[in-house]
């Protein structure tokens, strides 16, 4: 029984290795399917501007809210914007944000997708001679790559503002140290910090998302249960992704990121 569920669970991960490394190089071949590509860049980008605003807002808040509390004790109050700034940009920004993307977009297009797989719609595109995973699953893995980073870098900003507002108004610190602490951290390794992460974590939402929707099997409930595993598997790799590309670029710069 146990082999029998190690070999299913192989194949599953071949088929999704297959549909991953197929899938972003689908968009450099004829046909080109850029209507599709468009419509999942609206619904992933601006569908998910409000939620990301209100998201990264709050969190710049809290955080500018607690840091300045604690480094007050320490006599340290000045240098919150470049602890809220470091955190927000590297780590905090780009997971909670990837976070609430796979918990919108991600279980969107595990659900749509998996609609169509057991509407029978994926079969009549292969009947066609068309490959679903280029109609499908490359348009959602490019828009996820492009508009995720945005939204990262969007969210971002809200979220330095946020710390800003409490930051003048609850601390009773002067703007202008703020804004100082956090230009003297725009360095070249803080920015490719921040940003690379969003790329690598739009790839994994939309490749397991898409996975999970064409392999959705057993009606409404095995609708359900897919859709809820590509929200559980992409926040776990989202996790794990992060820890070990901050490994990486710290091997690589030599300094803590």
């Amino acid at each position: 029984m146990n082999l029998a569920k190690s070999k299913e669970a192989l194949t599953k991960l071949q088929d999704y290795y297959v549909l991953a490394i197929k899938a972003p190089f689908g968009i450099f071949r004829k046909p080109f399917y850029l209507r599709e590509t468009i419509e999942q860049m609206d619904y992933g980008g601006s569908g998910s501007f409000f939620i990301v605003f209100l998201v990264s807002l709050f969190i710049g808040m809290a955080l500018s809210l607690q840091t300045s509390a604690e480094l007050a004790e320490m006599g340290l109050k000045m240098y919150t914007g470049r602890v809220v700034g470091l955190s927000i940009i590297k780590e905090i920004g780009p997971v909670a944000i990837a976070l609430s993307y796979a918990g919108r977009v991600g279980s969107g297009m595990a659900s749509e997708l998996g609609s169509m797989t057991l509407g029978h719609q994926v079969d009549i595109l292969r009947v066609h001679g068309v490959s679903p995973i280029k109609k499908l699953v490359s348009p959602r893995v490019i828009s996820s790559i492009i508009m995720l980073p945005v939204l990262t870098v969007v969210g971002d900003a809200v979220a330095l503002l946020g710390g800003y507002f409490v930051s003048i108004s609850v601390a009773h610190q002067s703007g202008s140290v703020y804004w100082s602490q956090i230009k003297q951290i725009m360095e070249f390794v803080t920015i490719f910090s921040g940003v690379i992460k969003p790329f690598i974590f739009g790839y994994l939402i939309s490749t397991i998302s898409c996975y999970m929707g064409l392999s959705t099997k057993g009606g409404a409930r095995g609708l359900r249960k897919s859709t809820t595993e590509a929200v559980v598997y992409s926040t776990i790799m989202i996790i794990i992704s992060d820890f070990m590309v901050t490994k990486i670029l710290i091997m690589i710069f030599g300094i803590p990121v």
